[in-house]
């Protein structure tokens, strides 16, 4: 019965569309559309159906989602047909990514297509250009302040120098990934202008209030994302003469989702840069989406509604178009990213695996597993159609978000251990080899976040500096263990420009006003292409990473049972510093892999009597994929050097 109104609705919508002399060009979107219809208008009505804008904004939304299909190239639209055909053709093994700021990396956008060769040279075939959208000058959190939705910075070219990139990477087989920052605008964001010179509509964009009286509500549960340097949620504007809610920085207003104009404006958003070029959006702090008084303001249900309509109505108008989910959050809210109650993924296709990536850390400064063990034993299954976003380093800090419940499974109190990484990367613990800084300290928790760099947090910079053969050896080991576990645990590996050389900390950030008090920036490389060219030099340090993730890289590529088919189990050992999971292909044909990784510095023996007993192999002759080489089992253990790893198979199947 529903289905038959929404359907009645769907056909007075399209009556009052100003389309007639297109819609001969839009039987495939007509299709689509039917299909979806009653899923988007049952979102849109459980969202907005109370609001007093909600009809007009319904026939807007059909209409930006007819305009933007109609507004995508061929080549798009041949895209959008080929994987709708294969709607899994990301969980492929082939897939590899790498995240760059373009001027860091390539000066602008019309140096990019030149340095294209270098990302295949090492396998990269994903992109992901950090934002490059308008920004207010020395206030724009890293592009994440955007002050035009639609228009590219300056400092990074044109829209034209764009679709030069894309067009590049897709006659290279390469994807693109862009940003789309859905939870705030800029203060100079056309809209904030509006709001501030009396427009009541703009200001309804936004949360904003006489007094103090509701802020302090909200303030009751909301925590403080950048307590240094943005304390509270809301900031006071003398030009509108109101508190706004600020949740980031004091000068990101954050959008107010409750009004159906808002979220028709920023689909049109969505789609725009979908038909910019880009393969997949990634679509930032998406927990924060829906604010309610009386919570933290995070992973509210109607943030996952509101994703759930923009995946359907992207679905009609570009669906070849993937979505990534920034939602650094615990694990058990993370997975509800993919989207809640679905049997496919509805939300978004990826999501940040945030879990693993402080995990990995941990593994490095205790030199042992138990709570990278612990923490994923507990991770949730995602749903199938979905994958993660692993990662080792990236362009924001880390923050230490595993679980405390996990964190005593592993023997540790949370808050004392929390305390020993914070000071173990920042450089304050006796004898570490790490140098980060902290990041986000909050002075009324204890809590703090790390910034720094993946060589240097891995002992590179410090061993540069002691000039200590071993001890640049030790780091080097770390670099490479760490990504050798993000090319095989299922997903997509991502990469951060300048890891793949051992790009130490760049303090030079500190020299730039607009930046000094943002530690981030300690790991916001620009790349020195001169140390890039050793990578083809015998023994230097940039060739001995580089060459070893190629290396890797081209293994996993050719691995089937590295695609993301939910085929990973950990494997129990009886030592605390090897980290053993099984992958298993999805077709018999093909050999399973034992990945074993030891985070201790020292030789660590792995017993094959628990490895067998697993089902993992029965023979006692297994093939490392990585070296080649036979190894055969001495005493019933394999032995594996320290910060060492190796994927396993039997020598038999290989």
């Amino acid at each position: 019965m529903y289905e038959q109104f929404s359907h009645a609705v769907l056909n007075e919508i399209l009556d009052g569309l100003d389309l007639d002399g297109e819609l001969h060009e839009l039987r495939p979107f007509l299709t689509r559309l039917g299909a979806n219809f009653y899923g988007i208008h049952a979102l849109f009505d459980t969202l907005y159906g109370e609001h007093p804008g909600a009809e007009d904004c319904r026939v807007r939304l059909v209409d930006t989602m007819a305009r933007a299909y109609l507004a995508r190239a061929p080549e798009l639209r041949g895209l959008d047909l080929v994987r709708e055909r294969d709607p899994d053709w990301f969980l492929s093994q082939t897939w590899v990514a790498m995240a760059l700021y373009t001027d860091g990396f390539a000066g602008d956008l019309a140096g990019m297509p030149e340095r294209l060769p270098y990302l295949q040279d090492l396998g990269v075939d994903i992109v992901h250009l950090m934002p490059m959208l308008q920004c207010p000058p020395g206030a724009s959190d890293g592009g994440y302040a955007v002050s035009d939705f639609r228009a590219i910075d300056e400092r990074f070219g044109t829209l034209d120098d764009l679709h030069e990139v894309a067009a590049e990477l897709r006659k290279r087989d390469m994807l693109l990934v862009l940003d789309v920052v859905l939870n705030h605008t800029s203060r100079e964001h056309e809209w904030a202008r509006a709001a501030r010179e009396g427009s009541e509509r703009h200001r309804a964009f936004y949360f904003t209030y006489p007094n103090r009286e509701i802020p302090d509500a909200y303030e009751e549960t909301m925590p403080e994302v950048f307590p240094e340097v943005a304390p509270g949620n809301f900031t006071w504007d003398d030009e509108l003469d109101r508190w706004v809610m600020t949740v980031f920085h004091g000068y990101q207003w954050d959008l107010d989702y409750s009004n159906p104009e808002v979220f028709v404006e920023m689909l049109d958003i969505v789609l725009t840069w979908a038909n910019h070029g880009a393969d997949i959006l990634r679509l930032d702090a998406v927990a924060f989406l829906w604010k309610k008084i009386g919570t933290r303001c995070q992973n509210e249900r109607e943030a996952h509604l509101i994703l759930q309509l923009m995946k359907d109505c992207c679905q009609v108008s570009a669906p070849g178009v993937l979505f990534i989910a920034e939602a650094i959050v615990a694990p058990v809210e993370v997975i509800r990213y993919f989207g809640e109650d679905a049997v496919v993924a509805k939300e978004c296709e990826i999501a940040y695996n945030a879990t693993l990536m402080a995990l990995l850390w941990d593994g490095v400064a205790t030199r042992n597993a138990r709570l990278l063990r612990a923490g994923l034993t507990n991770l949730p299954d995602k749903l199938p159609g979905a994958t993660w976003l692993n990662y080792v380093r990236c362009h924001d800090d880390i923050g230490l978000g595993f679980s405390d419940a996990d964190a005593h499974a592993a023997g540790y109190d949370p808050t004392a251990h929390r305390s020993f990484l914070i000071n173990y990367f920042t450089g304050v613990f006796e004898g570490t080899p790490a140098r980060g800084e902290p990041f986000g300290r909050n002075d009324k928790t204890g809590d703090a976040r790390i910034s720094g760099s993946l060589a240097s947090l891995a002992g590179l910079e410090s061993a540069l500096e002691s000039e200590d053969p071993e001890r640049i050896d030790d780091a080097i080991r770390t670099i490479v263990l760490l990504h050798s576990i993000i090319l095989s645990f299922g997903g997509i590996p991502l990469l951060y420009y300048g890891d793949e050389i051992g790009t130490l900390n760049d303090v030079s950030y500190l020299q730039d006003i607009g930046k000094a008090n943002d530690s981030r920036w300690l790991h916001r490389p620009t790349i020195d292409w001169a140390k890039a060219e050793r990578r083809h030099e015998r023994d230097t340090i940039e060739a001995r990473i580089f060459q070893q993730l190629k290396h890797l890289i081209a293994i996993r590529k050719r691995t089937p049972a590295f695609a993301d088919d939910n085929d990973r189990t950990l494997v129990d050992v009886d030592n605390e510093h090897l980290f053993v999971y099984l992958r298993v292909p999805n077709q018999r044909a093909h050999a399973p892999v034992c990945v074993v990784a030891n985070f201790d510095t020292d030789p660590q023996p792995l017993d094959h009597g628990a490895l067998a007993r697993a089902g993992v192999h029965e023979r006692r002759e297994l093939t490392d994929l990585v070296t080649g080489e036979s190894l055969s089992v001495e005493g019933n253990h394999l032995w594996l050097p320290g910060r060492s790893f190796a994927w396993l198979v039997d020598r038999a199947r290989r």
